[in-house]
């Protein structure tokens, strides 16, 4: 039975449909209401987004979109017409509190929307280093098409920018800057990008392939502070070097938006993000998690995890949707995700629970494959111009074959 209906509240068709809200206009919204939709059902849909644009591919935010080879027009993921034919309400809220026991949630605006079934895809905010001037006017982050086109209406060719962070968002982001025509600097405290992650070999393959794109690095050089003056902005690092730049892009990580579920009681997980079992689903089970914000159960890693790679949002998106239609599915695909770094794409499938030993591969002429080991067993695949490689790697890593 439904709980009653809060005055002040909205519900459409209460009698006889049930009421989906999705909160967040990402791609596990996307794909939770794609899904829904194809498995039959058809309940009220909402989605509450604060973005006045229908869900777009951020991927190439950083690459594409910053080089000016693709217009805003040609992000969007579906076509115009997508939510109306399927009767999908999709609108612009900033939803600002969730009530899991009267089962509504409420905007900024002061309207309180009823649901059924609360699909929580919030995803997350790009974060910054806790060091003075990190919130400084030309100080920017790059996560939604608005950061973008801050960023781009910021820089021109001879701009001068210093990239802080080393991540895949950080060394896509300057060779893109450095294919406008900007001068750039990576400022990073890692010895050699990605190097944790991925090992040694890759990246000096990373730091190859950055400074052929004209990116300058400067490694193993924590940022110390960032001050604002007539001429600019100036980066200084721990080991007292300083880089003058006329916009820094700060890409050092995300963290997940969980403030409404915080709020409303919802079970965090260690990592911080929402609690979920394999299925998506929170503590409560009218409410769901999917992207970003979700650190679900794995029933082939044997423990939650949180992942922030777009393909796994859209297959988390397929499993609530499903699941809210009445479809038995759950999370168990091994989290995978590509990057393209200038003009060199890395493919990379893996647990992401380190590594106690790896096997570099180099088949010539620039291609490679990197398998990586953990007690024994296969926890990853990284792969660049190997394909099949990559492919075979998803279907063992998911398996959890033998590290040979």
């Amino acid at each position: 039975m439904r709980a009653p209906l809060p005055a002040g509240s909205t519900r459409s068709n209460a009698v006889s449909r049930e009421r989906i809200v999705i909160v967040g206009g990402g791609p596990a919204a996307l794909a939770t209401v794609r899904a829904y939709r194809s498995a039959g059902g058809s309940g009220d849909v909402v989605i509450l987004s604060e973005e006045g644009c229908p869900p777009y591919r951020r991927p190439p935010l950083s690459k594409e979109y910053l080089r000016g080879e693709l217009a805003a027009n040609e992000l969007p993921i579906e076509p115009p017409r997508f939510f109306a034919d399927r009767s999908i309400e999709l609108r612009q809220a900033k939803v600002i509190a969730l009530d899991a026991v009267q089962r509504v949630v409420e905007t900024a605006a002061g309207e309180r929307v009823c649901y059924d079934h609360c699909v929580v895809a919030t995803g997350s905010r790009p974060s910054r280093l806790p060091v003075p001037g990190s919130q400084a006017p030309g100080v920017c982050t790059l996560r939604s098409l608005a950061d973008a086109d801050e960023l781009c209406r910021r820089v021109h060719a001879g701009t001068r920018a210093v990239v802080v962070g080393s991540g895949f968002i950080g060394c896509e982001a300057a060779a893109s800057l450095s294919a406008r025509g900007l001068e750039v600097m990576l400022v990073t405290d890692e010895a050699l990008p990605q190097a944790g992650r991925l090992g040694g070999e890759v990246g000096e393959r990373i730091t190859a392939w950055l400074r052929d794109g004209g990116v300058s690095l400067r490694l193993g050089a924590p940022v110390e502070r960032i001050v604002q003056h007539s001429g600019g902005l100036t980066v200084s690092d721990q080991l007292g070097q300083e880089t003058t730049a006329d916009v820094v892009l700060m890409a050092v990580g995300v963290s997940p938006r969980v403030e409404l579920a915080e709020d409303a009681g919802i079970e965090l997980a260690e990592e911080g993000a929402i609690a979920t079992d394999a299925a998506l689903r929170t503590a409560d089970e009218r409410v769901w998690a999917a992207g970003d914000v979700a650190c679900a159960e794995h029933p082939r890693a044997g423990r939650r995890l949180r992942v922030e790679h777009w393909g796994e949002a859209l297959n988390h998106g397929a499993v609530v949707g499903g699941r809210l239609a009445g479809v038995q599915r759950c999370w168990d695909a091994a989290p995978g995700f590509w990057s393209t770094i200038a003009s060199r794409t890395l493919k990379y499938v893996a647990w992401g629970d380190g590594f106690d030993e790896l096997d570099f591969i180099d088949h010539g002429e620039g291609a490679f494959t990197v398998r990586y080991g953990l007690d024994g067993i296969l926890v990853g695949v990284l792969t660049h111009d190997r394909d099949e490689d990559y492919e075979r790697g998803q279907q063992q890593v998911a398996a959890g074959a033998a590290f040979k």
